[in-house]
């Protein structure tokens, strides 16, 4: 697929639309609300909320391996199940899910290569019913891999050091914005970008119908940034789900090896007393 480090990473919508009755495929459509989902979705499909489902409410961290497993419980995943996930925005928080999944130790899941989009352009079949599933008794014992995700210290620690990649819009990146347009400005946080990083902004590694473009074509979009393989990569945005696309792109896509993704962003960044920012 498109010579791809991890194809198996991604399906493409003919194979999902083949598998919709399949027992061992649990569809999930992962989204900053849930609207789209409650207005229609593809079949079989349940609702995740990117926040109230994946974290550990009130606090802005995420479950832990139990809070996981039972996530995944409720959403019929069994030892056995492959976890398909897609959503709006070319799948910014379907790709924020499969980051959180596989930095909780759940491997067998998968992205919908043009997510909600690519489905929707092609016409397919969306319906209203909410599926229910038989609750499992699923665990997720496997390894949090704290190697995918950079903490506050240690981002301050890496300035100058590592590749940086900036992913937001080029008016958030020189400090217009705060965040983009349909969002509110927040006022908490300064304006600018981490000192020395690239502006990558994550829509350009997608087609015009959400998926993925080549692995030639994404090599060169970051080569031509100096943001190769053999340097460590930090990817950031506003709050972490389009810096995941990202590290989707970069970690699994592009095959880099050292790729972490910093979620609290510049939510948290511009926030911090003393912290060095560029405009």
């Amino acid at each position: 697929m498109a010579d791809y480090a991890n194809p198996d990473a991604l399906v493409e919508t003919d194979w999902l639309a083949e598998h919709l009755d399949d027992p061992d495929i649990r569809i999930l459509e992962v989204d900053e609300d849930t609207s789209a989902y409650e207005k229609s979705h593809i079949k079989g499909a349940l609702g995740w909320h990117w926040f109230n489902d994946l974290h550990a409410v009130p606090q802005r961290e995420y479950v832990d391996q139990e809070g996981l497993s039972k996530v995944l419980q409720n959403a019929g995943v069994g030892p056995d199940t492959t976890v398909v996930l897609y959503g709006a925005n070319n799948n910014w928080f379907a790709a924020y899910a499969y980051w959180v999944l596989r930095y909780l130790g759940f491997d067998n899941v998968k992205l919908l290569n043009g997510g909600r989009k690519k489905w929707e352009l092609e016409e397919r079949e969306m319906v209203q019913d909410v599926p229910s599933y038989e609750k499992t008794d699923i665990q997720v014992s496997g390894p949090v891999r704290g190697e995918y995700r950079a903490l506050r210290d240690e981002v301050l620690g890496k300035v100058g050091k590592v590749a940086m990649v900036d992913v937001r819009s080029p008016e958030e990146y020189r400090g217009e914005k705060l965040a983009p347009d349909h969002l509110p400005q927040e006022q908490a946080q300064v304006p600018g970008h981490v000192p020395g990083a690239a502006n990558i902004p994550w829509s350009k590694t997608a087609n015009e119908d959400g998926t993925f473009k080549s692995a030639d074509e994404l090599r060169k979009l970051y080569e031509d940034q100096g943001i190769t393989s053999d340097r460590g990569v930090i990817a950031y945005c506003r709050i972490g789900e389009r810096s995941a696309h990202t590290w989707f792109a970069l970690h699994e896509l592009l095959g880099f090896p050292n790729v972490e993704n910093y979620d609290g962003s510049w939510t948290e960044y511009g926030s911090l007393v003393g912290a060095p920012v560029e405009r």
